[in-house]
């Protein structure tokens, strides 16, 4: 197959609407339901990270893409008995996989709300069974095993997109685009994550620990699939804070910080002890658990809205427990696709237990941001490879 028509271009308005390859067969099809073009552009980039994923670390890996970034991945660890109710696993059997895509659904689950998966493996029962119970548009990957294909046929109202890729396939030496008519044409990038990026640690701490360096592989190579600017917090093999998009390094850092720290709030006695209604479904839990560790929630309690989620009036988390919680994090690593230019992006990093980070280096003030780094122990290396992703 050299074509395949899509459901609509980037909006319902553009059509009509395909990808197609000018040479050769299309290296993906459509198993079930129809894609649309972001879609597709969320399967290409999402199975090519955890393809990589998987090459680097030899553990099946998964991705939960939003809008041509990932709002999670991760590599298929087992998960804590904390972990499982905070990814609302149930007491599900978990296969490695399954662990990979309960990992990547469950770090940003607002920003996963409708995502498109991508797995480096073929799709097993006790994936797709955890797909099932999750809004979602669609997957990609390798293969599926004939009763997770049913399931997923099943989601949507039969209208759920199941993607195959060949997972053979290799992308030819330069790639083209267009843009206002204009096209555009620059070499893949095939560029490699790997050990050899990190020999090169330029702070008083030389170590990194296997955990740290494995760590901050994984962080390089999400960034290498999430538009830029983008910094990405890793902790135990998974993604826990992705800022993407934006024009400043200091908001990527801080917005991926931001969702690091939600990540790890989760996780607080005080989020676990929450008593929600049976009525409430996951993405409202996700909402109130979302609004009960802000700033604003004191006002929420006054104006008595918590009595739609909460079976009981839940105390105020207050600013200094949830500092105090958030402290408790560490061996978090944290990867840039650029190099920061202040070291004030080391100062927020800081915050939410960052120990190790990569980036390219090369600003005028390194020495600045080396110091800061200093200041707390972290080591810091510099790859000399910006990931600029568009």
């Amino acid at each position: 197959m050299k074509e395949l028509e899509l459901k609509y271009g980037c909006n319902p308005n553009q059509k009509p609407a395909r990808v197609f390859m000018e040479d050769g067969e299309l290296p993906v099809q459509s198993v079930n339901g129809k894609p649309g073009y972001i879609n597709l552009l969320d399967a290409l980039n999402g199975w090519q990270l955890v393809k990589e994923l998987k090459e680097t670390t030899g553990q099946p890996a998964a991705a939960s893409f939003k809008h041509v970034s990932p709002a999670g991945a991760a590599v298929g660890r087992p998960l804590s008995e904390t972990l499982k109710k905070v990814y609302c696993t149930d007491d599900a059997e978990l296969s490695p996989l399954a662990c990979a895509y309960a990992r990547a659904r469950g770090a940003d689950r607002m920003s996963s709300f409708g995502d498109f998966i991508a797995l480096s493996d073929r799709c097993d029962k006790s994936a797709a069974l955890l797909i099932k119970k999750e809004v979602s548009d669609g997957i990609i990957a390798p293969g599926y095993d004939e009763d997770a294909l049913e399931i997923l046929k099943r989601k949507k109202n039969g209208g759920y997109c199941v993607l195959q890729i060949d997972e053979k396939y290799v992308p030819p030496a330069t790639e083209k685009k267009q843009v206002f008519g204009v096209t555009f044409e620059q070499g893949h990038n095939f560029i490699q994550i790997d050990s050899g990026c990190l020999k090169n640690i330029v702070t008083e701490r030389k170590n990194l620990s296997g955990e740290e360096q494995q760590n901050l592989l994984i962080s390089l190579i999400i960034l290498k699939y999430t538009q830029s600017n983008s910094v990405c917090y890793v902790k135990d093999g998974q993604a826990i804070g992705i800022g993407a998009g934006q024009q400043s390094r200091i908001h990527c850092t801080r917005l991926a910080g931001d969702k690091a720290d939600k990540w790890w709030l989760r996780q607080s006695p005080q989020v676990l002890a929450l008593k929600f209604k049976a009525d409430v479904k996951r993405a409202d839990r996700d909402n109130a658990i979302d609004v009960y560790t802000g700033d604003d929630y004191e006002d929420v309690l006054a104006e008595g809205t918590w009595q739609h989620f909460f079976e009981e009036k839940p105390p105020v988390f207050t600013r200094e427990e949830r500092k105090s919680w958030i402290a408790k994090n560490t061996d978090v690593a944290v990867g840039s696709d650029a190099f920061f230019p202040f070291g004030d992006n080391i100062e927020r990093a800081r915050r939410s237990g960052v120990t190790a980070i990569a980036q390219p280096g090369g600003s005028i003030r390194d020495d600045n941001v080396i110091e800061a780094c200093n200041k707390y122990g972290i080591a810091m290396a510099f790859t000399g490879i910006r990931l600029f992703h568009h």
